[in-house]
């Protein structure tokens, strides 16, 4: 059997998506802890496009973008799919995961800046949010996925923790469960699966972690 390898960061959640597709297919692999500060002569040859993490090694083959290597992961291993076998909704759940790629930028950006950057951001970020609340998440299906984790949850599976935390720290609510019900539900039932309840950073070395960052975001001239 090919050596599975993960060079990823600690909170990152592009590096939680690939932990979590290979958690949930069992798949045993080594996790390699990159400094981003410093990139390490393996993430740069690994990655010289971007020098980004994640970046899977499954035995001489290297896969790079945390979606594409959950979408290699799926098809490389087929236990637990976390795509439909039907055409029509595997399309779906590609556009609806492209979707969310484009436009979570704008979360972080609440998280990144004040003034009229973070006002914009902030504005952006509630148009994805309400896009999704009423034409992603079906009434009867709680997660994107239907009855179990997909391909879909994974990609927002960012907002179950790490929008919690970056609300906390800016000081401003954007997933309000008057507004946003469907995509609160979700968070709550996508952090109550047992391999994502077992496979989350842990939230308090995280707020220190992320408050840090945003300190010397905004500090940087």
């Amino acid at each position: 059997m090919e050596i599975v390898k993960l060079i990823g960061t600690p909170f990152s959640f592009f590096t939680y998506r690939v932990i979590w597709a290979l958690k949930l297919k069992g798949i045993n692999y080594e996790y390699i802890d990159e400094d981003m500060s410093k990139k390490s002569s393996l993430l740069v040859k690994y990655n010289p496009i971007h020098k980004k993490v994640p970046v899977l090694i499954h035995g001489d083959k290297i896969i790079c973008e945390s979606m594409v290597i959950v979408e290699y992961i799926n098809e490389t291993w087929k236990l637990n799919p976390l795509l439909s076998t039907d055409s029509y909704e595997r399309a779906t759940s590609r556009f609806w995961a492209k979707y969310i790629e484009e436009k979570s930028h704008s979360s972080w950006n609440v998280f990144c800046y004040t003034g009229e950057k973070q006002q914009n951001a902030i504005k952006e970020s509630l148009e994805m949010f309400k896009t999704i609340e009423e034409n992603a998440l079906g009434e009867n299906n709680i997660l994107f996925g239907g009855e179990n984790i997909g391909f879909v949850d994974i990609a927002f599976g960012g907002y179950s923790l790490w929008m919690e935390i970056i609300e906390e720290i800016v000081g401003i609510k954007l997933l309000n469960p008057h507004n946003f019900p469907r995509i609160n539900n979700w968070i709550k039932k996508f952090k109550e699966v047992q391999t994502i309840k077992d496979n989350l950073p842990n939230r308090d070395e995280m707020f220190v972690y992320m408050k840090n960052a945003r300190g010397r975001m905004l500090a940087s001239p």
